[in-house]
Protein backbone atom coordinates (compact mmCIF):
# COMPACT_ATOMS: atom_id res chain seq x y z
CA UNK A 1 0.00 0.00 0.00
CA UNK A 2 1.20 3.33 -0.87
CA UNK A 3 2.10 6.07 1.57
CA UNK A 4 -1.56 8.12 1.95
CA UNK A 5 0.81 11.40 2.82
CA UNK A 6 3.44 11.18 -0.18
CA UNK A 7 2.59 14.35 -0.91
CA UNK A 8 3.02 16.24 1.86
CA UNK A 9 6.12 14.65 2.79
CA UNK A 10 8.31 17.00 1.00
CA UNK A 11 5.96 19.54 1.16
CA UNK A 12 7.96 23.02 0.43
CA UNK A 13 11.75 21.35 -0.54
CA UNK A 14 13.18 21.91 -3.43
CA UNK A 15 16.62 20.05 -3.23
CA UNK A 16 15.69 16.62 -4.55
CA UNK A 17 18.88 14.93 -1.85
CA UNK A 18 17.13 16.65 1.09
CA UNK A 19 13.56 15.46 -0.31
CA UNK A 20 14.99 11.94 -0.37
CA UNK A 21 16.50 12.22 2.77
CA UNK A 22 12.90 13.79 4.21
CA UNK A 23 11.27 10.51 2.55
CA UNK A 24 13.70 7.98 3.85
CA UNK A 25 12.81 9.60 7.67
CA UNK A 26 9.50 9.70 7.24
CA UNK A 27 9.18 5.79 6.61
CA UNK A 28 11.44 5.27 9.60
CA UNK A 29 9.19 7.38 11.25
CA UNK A 30 6.08 5.56 10.47
CA UNK A 31 7.21 2.06 10.53
CA UNK A 32 9.26 2.34 14.13
CA UNK A 33 5.77 4.27 15.57
CA UNK A 34 2.94 2.75 14.08
CA UNK A 35 0.12 4.47 16.53
CA UNK A 36 1.20 7.90 15.47
CA UNK A 37 1.28 6.91 11.88
CA UNK A 38 -2.47 6.27 12.96
CA UNK A 39 -3.16 9.29 14.37
CA UNK A 40 -1.58 11.16 11.26
CA UNK A 41 -3.89 9.20 8.99
CA UNK A 42 -1.72 7.08 7.66
CA UNK A 43 -3.43 3.21 8.40
CA UNK A 44 -0.70 0.65 7.15
CA UNK A 45 0.70 0.09 10.13
CA UNK A 46 -3.11 -0.69 11.85
CA UNK A 47 -2.14 -4.10 12.84
CA UNK A 48 0.79 -3.53 15.10
CA UNK A 49 2.15 -1.99 17.79
CA UNK A 50 5.82 -0.73 17.80
CA UNK A 51 8.40 -3.57 18.66
CA UNK A 52 10.62 -3.22 21.75
CA UNK A 53 12.65 -6.31 22.02
CA UNK A 54 16.09 -5.91 22.01
CA UNK A 55 17.11 -7.25 18.74
CA UNK A 56 14.17 -4.18 16.84
CA UNK A 57 15.74 -1.59 19.19
CA UNK A 58 19.30 -2.54 17.51
CA UNK A 59 17.95 -2.27 13.92
CA UNK A 60 15.83 1.21 14.64
CA UNK A 61 19.18 2.34 16.06
CA UNK A 62 21.23 1.06 12.98
CA UNK A 63 18.45 2.91 10.91
CA UNK A 64 19.04 6.04 12.69
CA UNK A 65 22.89 5.48 12.04
CA UNK A 66 22.14 5.36 8.25
CA UNK A 67 19.57 8.36 8.14
CA UNK A 68 22.39 10.53 9.81
CA UNK A 69 24.31 9.51 7.35
CA UNK A 70 22.33 10.46 4.86
CA UNK A 71 21.49 14.04 6.11
CA UNK A 72 25.42 14.54 6.66
CA UNK A 73 25.89 14.03 3.15
CA UNK A 74 23.93 16.79 1.96
CA UNK A 75 25.91 20.02 1.32
CA UNK A 76 24.06 23.15 3.06
CA UNK A 77 26.20 25.94 1.29
CA UNK A 78 24.07 25.91 -2.05
CA UNK A 79 20.42 25.38 0.21
CA UNK A 80 17.87 28.13 0.27
CA UNK A 81 16.95 29.22 3.43
CA UNK A 82 14.01 26.95 3.78
CA UNK A 83 15.91 24.16 2.86
CA UNK A 84 18.72 24.68 5.14
CA UNK A 85 16.19 24.99 8.22
CA UNK A 86 14.75 22.20 7.13
CA UNK A 87 17.98 19.91 6.75
CA UNK A 88 19.40 21.05 10.63
CA UNK A 89 15.76 20.49 11.83
CA UNK A 90 15.84 16.88 10.00
CA UNK A 91 19.35 15.79 11.49
CA UNK A 92 18.40 17.52 14.92
CA UNK A 93 15.27 15.45 15.18
CA UNK A 94 16.94 11.56 14.20
CA UNK A 95 19.95 12.63 16.39
CA UNK A 96 17.33 13.58 19.25
CA UNK A 97 15.62 10.22 18.97
CA UNK A 98 18.94 8.84 19.76
CA UNK A 99 19.36 10.27 23.05
CA UNK A 100 16.85 7.58 24.95
CA UNK A 101 19.14 5.42 23.42
CA UNK A 102 22.23 6.94 25.00
CA UNK A 103 20.61 7.10 28.24
CA UNK A 104 19.08 3.33 28.26
CA UNK A 105 15.87 4.52 28.95
CA UNK A 106 14.54 1.13 27.96
CA UNK A 107 16.41 -0.65 30.43
CA UNK A 108 15.06 1.02 33.50
CA UNK A 109 12.00 3.91 33.02
CA UNK A 110 9.20 2.99 34.82
CA UNK A 111 6.67 5.54 35.71
CA UNK A 112 2.85 5.89 36.55
CA UNK A 113 2.73 8.00 34.02
CA UNK A 114 2.36 7.31 30.33
CA UNK A 115 3.32 3.51 31.40
CA UNK A 116 1.79 0.29 30.25
CA UNK A 117 -1.88 0.41 31.26
CA UNK A 118 -2.10 4.06 30.09
CA UNK A 119 -0.75 3.16 26.89
CA UNK A 120 -2.84 0.72 25.80
CA UNK A 121 -5.72 2.65 27.22
CA UNK A 122 -5.05 5.62 24.79
CA UNK A 123 -4.41 3.24 22.24
CA UNK A 124 -7.84 1.76 22.28
CA UNK A 125 -9.46 5.19 22.58
CA UNK A 126 -7.60 6.57 19.09
CA UNK A 127 -7.70 3.07 17.47
CA UNK A 128 -10.27 3.49 14.21
CA UNK A 129 -13.80 1.16 14.29
CA UNK A 130 -15.44 1.89 10.37
CA UNK A 131 -15.02 -1.28 9.87
CA UNK A 132 -14.44 -4.89 10.56
CA UNK A 133 -11.01 -5.18 9.42
CA UNK A 134 -10.29 -1.84 11.61
CA UNK A 135 -11.32 -4.07 14.73
CA UNK A 136 -9.43 -6.83 13.00
CA UNK A 137 -6.22 -4.24 13.38
CA UNK A 138 -7.47 -3.99 17.11
CA UNK A 139 -7.60 -7.18 17.88
CA UNK A 140 -3.55 -7.60 16.44
CA UNK A 141 -2.26 -4.63 18.21
CA UNK A 142 -3.84 -5.78 21.70
CA UNK A 143 -1.89 -9.59 20.68
CA UNK A 144 1.04 -7.55 20.17
CA UNK A 145 0.79 -5.40 23.97
CA UNK A 146 0.49 -8.17 25.64
CA UNK A 147 4.32 -9.52 23.70
CA UNK A 148 4.86 -5.86 24.54
CA UNK A 149 4.99 -6.57 27.94
CA UNK A 150 7.05 -9.30 27.93
CA UNK A 151 9.56 -7.35 26.49
CA UNK A 152 9.47 -4.53 28.76
CA UNK A 153 10.63 -7.14 31.78
CA UNK A 154 13.04 -8.60 29.30
CA UNK A 155 14.88 -4.93 28.53
CA UNK A 156 14.19 -4.37 32.39
CA UNK A 157 15.89 -7.69 33.62
CA UNK A 158 19.12 -6.46 31.34
CA UNK A 159 18.81 -3.42 33.08
CA UNK A 160 19.50 -4.73 36.97
CA UNK A 161 22.31 -7.01 35.21
CA UNK A 162 23.27 -3.35 33.94
CA UNK A 163 23.09 -1.48 37.34
CA UNK A 164 20.31 0.62 35.78
CA UNK A 165 16.97 0.46 37.48
CA UNK A 166 14.36 2.94 37.89
CA UNK A 167 13.52 4.75 41.27
CA UNK A 168 12.31 2.78 44.00
CA UNK A 169 9.32 5.44 44.67
CA UNK A 170 8.66 5.46 41.02
CA UNK A 171 8.43 1.79 40.80
CA UNK A 172 6.08 1.61 43.86
CA UNK A 173 3.48 4.31 42.39
CA UNK A 174 3.34 1.93 39.40
CA UNK A 175 2.76 -1.11 41.12
CA UNK A 176 -0.28 0.75 43.51
CA UNK A 177 -1.23 2.14 39.77
CA UNK A 178 -1.49 -1.10 38.54
CA UNK A 179 -2.98 -2.99 41.88
CA UNK A 180 -5.61 0.00 41.65
CA UNK A 181 -6.62 -1.28 38.10
CA UNK A 182 -6.21 -4.97 38.73
CA UNK A 183 -8.87 -4.94 41.41
CA UNK A 184 -11.91 -3.14 39.54
CA UNK A 185 -14.02 -5.51 37.45
CA UNK A 186 -11.68 -5.96 33.77
CA UNK A 187 -15.31 -5.04 32.43
CA UNK A 188 -14.89 -1.83 33.56
CA UNK A 189 -11.73 -1.11 31.93
CA UNK A 190 -11.51 1.67 28.78
CA UNK A 191 -10.41 -1.42 26.64
CA UNK A 192 -13.27 -2.91 26.45
CA UNK A 193 -15.10 0.32 25.67
CA UNK A 194 -15.28 -0.69 21.55
CA UNK A 195 -17.37 -3.72 22.31
CA UNK A 196 -19.83 -1.55 23.76
CA UNK A 197 -19.75 0.50 20.56
CA UNK A 198 -22.82 0.45 18.19
CA UNK A 199 -20.67 -0.08 15.33
CA UNK A 200 -23.93 0.35 13.50
CA UNK A 201 -22.13 -0.07 9.86
CA UNK A 202 -20.90 -3.16 10.57
CA UNK A 203 -22.92 -6.53 10.40
CA UNK A 204 -23.92 -7.90 13.28
CA UNK A 205 -21.89 -11.25 13.02
CA UNK A 206 -18.71 -9.06 12.64
CA UNK A 207 -20.19 -7.14 15.84
CA UNK A 208 -20.54 -10.38 18.10
CA UNK A 209 -17.71 -11.64 16.66
CA UNK A 210 -15.64 -8.71 17.34
CA UNK A 211 -16.61 -8.14 21.21
CA UNK A 212 -16.20 -11.59 21.77
CA UNK A 213 -12.83 -11.65 20.31
CA UNK A 214 -12.10 -8.11 22.07
CA UNK A 215 -12.72 -9.22 25.52
CA UNK A 216 -10.47 -12.54 24.78
CA UNK A 217 -8.22 -10.61 24.16
CA UNK A 218 -7.78 -8.16 27.35
CA UNK A 219 -9.13 -10.47 29.72
CA UNK A 220 -7.52 -14.11 28.52
CA UNK A 221 -4.02 -12.14 27.47
CA UNK A 222 -3.34 -8.41 28.25
CA UNK A 223 -4.64 -8.20 31.75
CA UNK A 224 -2.55 -11.67 33.11
CA UNK A 225 0.09 -10.50 31.13
CA UNK A 226 -0.18 -7.09 33.49
CA UNK A 227 -0.13 -9.46 36.32
CA UNK A 228 3.29 -10.80 35.47
CA UNK A 229 4.62 -7.47 35.08
CA UNK A 230 3.21 -5.59 38.59
CA UNK A 231 4.63 -8.68 40.31
CA UNK A 232 7.80 -8.61 38.35
CA UNK A 233 8.15 -4.93 39.50
CA UNK A 234 7.13 -5.98 42.95
CA UNK A 235 9.65 -8.80 43.43
CA UNK A 236 12.43 -8.14 41.02
CA UNK A 237 13.20 -4.21 40.58
CA UNK A 238 11.21 -2.35 44.20
CA UNK A 239 14.11 -4.23 46.55
CA UNK A 240 16.55 -2.71 43.95
CA UNK A 241 15.13 0.83 43.01
CA UNK A 242 17.37 3.86 43.27
CA UNK A 243 16.83 5.88 46.49
CA UNK A 244 18.14 9.21 48.50
CA UNK A 245 21.36 10.87 46.54
CA UNK A 246 21.21 7.87 44.08
CA UNK A 247 17.80 8.74 42.65
CA UNK A 248 19.29 10.71 39.84
CA UNK A 249 20.22 9.80 36.40
CA UNK A 250 24.21 10.27 37.81
CA UNK A 251 23.65 7.18 39.84
CA UNK A 252 23.14 4.86 36.63
CA UNK A 253 25.27 3.30 35.37
CA UNK A 254 26.38 5.70 32.15
CA UNK A 255 23.91 8.23 33.44
CA UNK A 256 26.24 11.50 33.43
CA UNK A 257 26.53 10.60 29.87
CA UNK A 258 22.64 10.24 28.94
CA UNK A 259 21.82 13.03 30.41
CA UNK A 260 23.63 15.45 28.98
CA UNK A 261 22.17 13.38 25.91
CA UNK A 262 18.86 14.44 26.90
CA UNK A 263 19.66 17.76 27.83
CA UNK A 264 20.54 18.14 24.42
CA UNK A 265 18.09 16.66 22.89
CA UNK A 266 15.15 18.61 24.73
CA UNK A 267 16.90 21.95 24.04
CA UNK A 268 18.34 21.35 20.25
CA UNK A 269 21.17 22.67 22.05
CA UNK A 270 24.01 21.10 24.42
CA UNK A 271 24.53 23.11 27.78
CA UNK A 272 25.91 22.67 30.83
CA UNK A 273 23.83 21.61 33.81
CA UNK A 274 25.70 24.20 36.21
CA UNK A 275 25.21 27.02 33.94
CA UNK A 276 20.96 25.73 34.05
CA UNK A 277 21.42 25.32 37.97
CA UNK A 278 22.24 29.26 38.03
CA UNK A 279 20.01 30.12 35.22
CA UNK A 280 17.17 28.61 37.39
CA UNK A 281 18.54 30.71 40.66
CA UNK A 282 19.00 33.75 38.64
CA UNK A 283 15.16 33.72 37.29
CA UNK A 284 13.85 32.89 40.78
CA UNK A 285 15.27 35.75 42.98
CA UNK A 286 12.98 37.90 39.75
CA UNK A 287 9.69 35.71 40.74
CA UNK A 288 10.10 35.38 44.35
CA UNK A 289 10.23 39.17 44.48
CA UNK A 290 6.85 39.32 42.24
CA UNK A 291 5.27 36.92 43.98
CA UNK A 292 6.45 38.19 47.51
CA UNK A 293 5.17 42.11 46.16
CA UNK A 294 1.29 40.96 45.35
CA UNK A 295 1.03 38.95 48.48
CA UNK A 296 1.90 42.48 50.68
CA UNK A 297 -0.72 43.64 47.97
CA UNK A 298 -3.04 40.86 48.63
CA UNK A 299 -2.82 39.57 52.14
CA UNK A 300 -0.45 42.46 53.42
CA UNK A 301 2.31 39.68 54.04
CA UNK A 302 5.26 40.48 55.12
CA UNK A 303 7.61 38.44 52.82
CA UNK A 304 7.88 35.68 50.32
CA UNK A 305 7.16 32.56 52.69
CA UNK A 306 4.21 33.96 54.26
CA UNK A 307 2.31 35.09 51.36
CA UNK A 308 3.24 31.53 50.35
CA UNK A 309 1.66 29.99 53.61
CA UNK A 310 -1.20 32.20 53.21
CA UNK A 311 -2.15 30.46 50.11
CA UNK A 312 -1.40 27.07 50.71
CA UNK A 313 -3.99 27.81 54.00
CA UNK A 314 -6.63 29.42 53.09
CA UNK A 315 -9.47 26.47 51.89
CA UNK A 316 -10.99 29.70 50.21
CA UNK A 317 -8.04 29.27 47.51
CA UNK A 318 -8.75 26.22 46.41
CA UNK A 319 -11.62 24.17 44.69
CA UNK A 320 -14.60 22.13 46.06
CA UNK A 321 -15.79 20.20 43.02
CA UNK A 322 -14.58 18.73 39.75
CA UNK A 323 -17.60 20.47 38.17
CA UNK A 324 -16.43 23.55 39.66
CA UNK A 325 -12.83 23.49 37.74
CA UNK A 326 -14.01 22.35 34.84
CA UNK A 327 -16.19 25.30 34.78
CA UNK A 328 -13.68 27.85 35.72
CA UNK A 329 -11.22 26.05 33.15
CA UNK A 330 -13.78 26.33 30.19
CA UNK A 331 -14.32 30.18 30.92
CA UNK A 332 -10.89 30.92 30.87
CA UNK A 333 -10.41 28.88 27.81
CA UNK A 334 -13.12 30.92 25.95
CA UNK A 335 -11.96 34.39 26.90
CA UNK A 336 -8.94 33.27 25.61
CA UNK A 337 -10.56 31.76 22.22
CA UNK A 338 -12.35 35.45 22.28
CA UNK A 339 -8.90 37.64 22.86
CA UNK A 340 -6.15 35.97 20.86
CA UNK A 341 -7.69 37.68 17.38
CA UNK A 342 -5.86 40.62 18.35
CA UNK A 343 -2.18 39.32 18.09
CA UNK A 344 -2.27 36.56 16.16
CA UNK A 345 -2.33 36.95 12.14
CA UNK A 346 -3.73 33.10 11.33
CA UNK A 347 -5.49 31.03 13.87
CA UNK A 348 -6.18 27.04 13.67
CA UNK A 349 -8.92 25.67 12.36
CA UNK A 350 -9.08 22.84 14.21
CA UNK A 351 -10.99 23.16 17.65
CA UNK A 352 -9.71 22.64 21.26
CA UNK A 353 -12.13 20.56 23.70
CA UNK A 354 -11.71 20.69 27.46
CA UNK A 355 -11.95 16.58 28.90
CA UNK A 356 -11.45 15.33 32.47
CA UNK A 357 -8.18 13.19 32.60
CA UNK A 358 -9.52 9.74 33.50
CA UNK A 359 -9.61 8.30 36.87
CA UNK A 360 -7.38 5.64 36.42
CA UNK A 361 -4.30 7.86 35.70
CA UNK A 362 -5.36 11.30 37.72
CA UNK A 363 -4.02 9.96 41.04
CA UNK A 364 -0.47 9.41 39.39
CA UNK A 365 -0.17 12.56 36.34
CA UNK A 366 0.26 16.15 36.32
CA UNK A 367 -2.79 19.05 36.99
CA UNK A 368 -3.30 19.09 33.48
CA UNK A 369 -1.94 18.29 29.61
CA UNK A 370 -2.73 18.53 25.89
CA UNK A 371 -3.23 16.07 23.26
CA UNK A 372 -2.72 17.20 19.88
CA UNK A 373 -5.58 16.58 17.38
CA UNK A 374 -5.79 14.14 14.48
CA UNK A 375 -3.63 15.49 11.28
CA UNK A 376 -6.93 14.54 9.13
CA UNK A 377 -8.92 16.17 11.59
CA UNK A 378 -11.27 13.34 13.20
CA UNK A 379 -10.29 14.45 16.57
CA UNK A 380 -9.67 17.46 17.61
CA UNK A 381 -7.15 18.99 20.33
CA UNK A 382 -7.99 18.12 23.23
CA UNK A 383 -6.84 19.99 26.84
CA UNK A 384 -7.06 17.19 29.88
CA UNK A 385 -7.67 19.01 33.32
CA UNK A 386 -7.21 16.89 36.80
CA UNK A 387 -10.02 16.58 38.66
CA UNK A 388 -8.91 14.56 41.34
CA UNK A 389 -9.40 15.34 45.17
CA UNK A 390 -10.57 19.35 43.72
CA UNK A 391 -9.70 20.60 47.44
CA UNK A 392 -6.06 20.17 46.78
CA UNK A 393 -6.05 22.24 43.07
CA UNK A 394 -5.92 25.52 44.08
CA UNK A 395 -8.14 28.52 41.95
CA UNK A 396 -5.41 30.50 41.44
CA UNK A 397 -3.41 28.59 39.37
CA UNK A 398 -6.11 27.42 36.99
CA UNK A 399 -6.20 30.60 34.86
CA UNK A 400 -2.45 30.25 33.88
CA UNK A 401 -2.69 26.50 33.25
CA UNK A 402 -5.48 26.48 30.42
CA UNK A 403 -3.74 29.24 29.04
CA UNK A 404 -0.71 27.40 28.76
CA UNK A 405 -1.99 24.19 27.85
CA UNK A 406 -4.97 25.25 25.40
CA UNK A 407 -4.76 28.65 24.12
CA UNK A 408 -2.80 31.01 23.30
CA UNK A 409 -0.61 28.30 24.31
CA UNK A 410 -0.39 24.21 23.25
CA UNK A 411 -3.25 24.32 20.81
CA UNK A 412 -2.95 27.15 19.12
CA UNK A 413 0.67 26.44 18.01
CA UNK A 414 0.69 22.59 17.45
CA UNK A 415 -3.10 22.72 15.93
CA UNK A 416 -1.52 25.71 13.90
CA UNK A 417 1.59 23.59 12.94
CA UNK A 418 -0.39 20.48 12.18
CA UNK A 419 -2.37 22.93 9.31
CA UNK A 420 0.73 24.59 7.40
CA UNK A 421 0.78 22.84 4.21
CA UNK A 422 3.54 24.84 2.73
CA UNK A 423 6.18 22.99 5.38
CA UNK A 424 7.50 19.46 5.03
CA UNK A 425 5.23 17.09 7.12
CA UNK A 426 7.99 15.98 9.67
CA UNK A 427 8.12 19.74 10.54
CA UNK A 428 3.94 19.91 11.22
CA UNK A 429 3.83 17.12 13.72
CA UNK A 430 7.46 17.95 15.63
CA UNK A 431 7.07 18.90 19.03
CA UNK A 432 10.69 20.24 20.04
CA UNK A 433 10.49 20.68 23.77
CA UNK A 434 12.17 23.70 23.90
CA UNK A 435 10.05 25.15 21.34
CA UNK A 436 6.58 23.64 22.07
CA UNK A 437 7.08 24.40 25.92
CA UNK A 438 8.68 27.00 25.75
CA UNK A 439 6.29 28.78 23.46
CA UNK A 440 3.25 27.38 26.33
CA UNK A 441 5.31 29.20 29.14
CA UNK A 442 6.10 32.17 27.13
CA UNK A 443 1.80 32.66 26.49
CA UNK A 444 1.09 32.64 30.42
CA UNK A 445 3.08 35.62 30.31
CA UNK A 446 1.19 36.71 27.05
CA UNK A 447 -2.22 36.11 28.51
CA UNK A 448 -1.26 38.92 30.87
CA UNK A 449 -0.75 41.25 28.20
CA UNK A 450 -3.99 40.19 26.78
CA UNK A 451 -5.44 41.12 30.22
CA UNK A 452 -7.23 38.01 30.33
CA UNK A 453 -5.99 37.24 34.49
CA UNK A 454 -9.13 37.81 36.21
CA UNK A 455 -6.86 39.68 39.25
CA UNK A 456 -3.89 40.06 40.98
CA UNK A 457 -4.41 36.69 42.60
CA UNK A 458 -4.65 34.84 39.14
CA UNK A 459 -1.78 36.71 38.33
CA UNK A 460 0.03 35.75 41.49
CA UNK A 461 -0.63 32.20 40.35
CA UNK A 462 1.22 33.34 37.07
CA UNK A 463 4.24 34.24 38.96
CA UNK A 464 3.91 31.40 40.59
CA UNK A 465 4.37 29.12 37.71
CA UNK A 466 7.32 31.01 36.10
CA UNK A 467 8.40 30.40 39.07
CA UNK A 468 7.66 26.41 38.72
CA UNK A 469 9.26 26.34 35.95
CA UNK A 470 12.34 28.35 37.37
CA UNK A 471 12.67 26.12 39.90
CA UNK A 472 12.78 22.98 37.88
CA UNK A 473 16.20 24.46 36.05
CA UNK A 474 17.40 24.25 39.58
CA UNK A 475 16.02 20.95 40.40
CA UNK A 476 16.40 19.00 37.79
CA UNK A 477 20.16 19.63 37.48
CA UNK A 478 20.52 19.32 41.22
CA UNK A 479 18.65 16.08 40.90
CA UNK A 480 20.84 14.26 38.31
CA UNK A 481 23.96 16.38 38.00
CA UNK A 482 24.47 17.55 41.53
CA UNK A 483 23.41 14.51 44.13
CA UNK A 484 20.41 16.27 45.62
CA UNK A 485 18.07 14.07 47.00
CA UNK A 486 14.23 14.22 46.47
CA UNK A 487 13.23 15.93 49.74
CA UNK A 488 16.08 18.55 49.04
CA UNK A 489 13.91 18.85 45.21
CA UNK A 490 10.73 18.86 47.53
CA UNK A 491 12.25 21.56 49.52
CA UNK A 492 13.28 24.02 47.38
CA UNK A 493 10.19 23.74 45.44
CA UNK A 494 7.37 24.65 48.89
CA UNK A 495 10.16 27.45 49.38
CA UNK A 496 9.92 29.57 46.23
CA UNK A 497 6.64 28.11 44.41
CA UNK A 498 2.80 28.49 45.71
CA UNK A 499 2.24 24.38 44.14
CA UNK A 500 0.07 22.48 46.68
CA UNK A 501 2.37 19.78 48.67
CA UNK A 502 1.01 17.11 47.08
CA UNK A 503 2.05 18.26 42.88
CA UNK A 504 5.01 19.20 43.74
CA UNK A 505 5.32 15.75 45.23
CA UNK A 506 4.37 14.25 41.57
CA UNK A 507 6.40 17.05 40.21
CA UNK A 508 9.89 15.40 41.58
CA UNK A 509 8.84 12.17 40.69
CA UNK A 510 8.31 13.11 37.00
CA UNK A 511 11.42 15.45 37.15
CA UNK A 512 13.34 12.01 38.21
CA UNK A 513 11.43 9.71 35.90
CA UNK A 514 11.98 11.70 33.10
CA UNK A 515 15.28 13.42 33.02
CA UNK A 516 15.80 16.93 31.60
CA UNK A 517 12.40 17.24 30.03
CA UNK A 518 11.64 19.88 32.50
CA UNK A 519 14.48 22.21 31.48
CA UNK A 520 12.83 23.08 28.30
CA UNK A 521 10.03 25.14 29.46
CA UNK A 522 12.19 27.66 31.37
CA UNK A 523 14.96 27.85 28.26
CA UNK A 524 12.64 27.95 25.83
CA UNK A 525 10.57 30.83 27.38
CA UNK A 526 13.58 33.04 27.43
CA UNK A 527 14.50 32.51 24.38
CA UNK A 528 11.22 33.57 23.29
CA UNK A 529 11.82 36.86 25.15
CA UNK A 530 14.62 37.66 23.96
CA UNK A 531 14.16 36.88 19.91
CA UNK A 532 10.98 39.16 20.78
CA UNK A 533 13.25 41.99 22.00
CA UNK A 534 15.53 41.84 19.12
CA UNK A 535 12.65 42.07 16.99
CA UNK A 536 11.28 45.24 18.46
CA UNK A 537 14.81 46.68 18.67
CA UNK A 538 15.81 45.76 15.10
CA UNK A 539 12.63 47.42 13.62
CA UNK A 540 11.88 50.01 15.66
CA UNK A 541 8.41 51.20 15.25
CA UNK A 542 7.38 49.25 12.60
CA UNK A 543 7.30 46.03 15.51
CA UNK A 544 4.35 44.31 15.84
CA UNK A 545 3.69 41.49 17.77
CA UNK A 546 1.35 40.18 15.33
CA UNK A 547 4.09 39.44 12.71
CA UNK A 548 6.33 37.72 15.32
CA UNK A 549 4.21 35.63 16.36
CA UNK A 550 3.39 35.05 12.55
CA UNK A 551 7.31 34.18 12.61
CA UNK A 552 7.70 31.70 14.81
CA UNK A 553 4.14 30.10 14.24
CA UNK A 554 4.35 29.63 10.72
CA UNK A 555 7.95 27.42 10.16
CA UNK A 556 5.77 23.97 12.06
CA UNK A 557 8.07 22.34 14.57
CA UNK A 558 11.61 23.56 15.13
CA UNK A 559 14.46 23.39 18.19
CA UNK A 560 15.15 27.16 19.44
CA UNK A 561 18.48 27.21 17.31
CA UNK A 562 16.19 26.17 14.15
CA UNK A 563 13.85 29.10 15.73
CA UNK A 564 17.21 31.61 16.17
CA UNK A 565 17.70 30.90 12.16
CA UNK A 566 13.95 31.56 11.15
CA UNK A 567 14.04 35.17 13.40
CA UNK A 568 17.28 35.99 12.19
CA UNK A 569 16.37 35.27 8.56
CA UNK A 570 13.02 37.54 9.05
CA UNK A 571 14.41 40.70 10.57
CA UNK A 572 16.86 40.46 7.15
CA UNK A 573 14.59 40.18 4.84
CA UNK A 574 11.50 42.04 6.49
CA UNK A 575 10.56 44.68 3.93
CA UNK A 576 9.87 48.62 5.12
CA UNK A 577 6.80 47.89 6.88
CA UNK A 578 7.84 46.07 9.25
CA UNK A 579 5.87 42.43 7.91
CA UNK A 580 7.91 39.61 7.21
CA UNK A 581 6.87 39.26 3.22
CA UNK A 582 9.52 36.77 2.67
CA UNK A 583 8.66 34.44 5.08
CA UNK A 584 6.80 31.73 4.32
CA UNK A 585 2.93 31.82 4.97
CA UNK A 586 -0.44 30.27 5.45
CA UNK A 587 -2.80 32.85 5.26
CA UNK A 588 -5.52 30.73 4.08
CA UNK A 589 -5.91 29.80 8.40
CA UNK A 590 -7.05 33.48 8.80
CA UNK A 591 -9.98 33.98 10.84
Amino acid sequence: MSDPLADQITAGITDPALAAAATAHWAWVTRWQPVLATTLGDHRFDDRLAPRDRAAIRRCHDERRDLLGLLGAIDAGPLDAADRLTLMMLAQEVAAAGAADLARLHEWHVSPRGGLFEEFTYLVEIHPLATPTDGDNLLARLRDAATAVEATIANLTVGVRNQRVAPRLAIARTIAQLDAELARPVDTWAMLAPAQASLSTWPAEARARFAAALRSRVVDELRPALVVYRDFLERELLPLGRTGADEGLRSVRGGEMGYFALIQAHLGEPRDPAELHALGLEELARTDAAIAALGAELFGAPDLAATLAHLRADPAGFFASGEEIVTAAQAALDRAQAAVPACFRALPRTPCIMREIPPHEAPYTTTAYYRQPHLDGSKPGEYFVNTFEPATRPRWELEALTYHESVPGHHLQIARAMELEHVPLFRRISVPTGYVEGWALYTERLADELGLYSGPLDRLGMHSYDAWRGSRLVVDTGLHAMGWTRDQAEQFMRAHTALSFANIANEVDRYISDPAQALAYKVGQLTMFELRDQAKATLGARFELADFHEVVLATGGVSLPGLRMVVAEWLRTAGGDGHAHDHDHDHDHDH
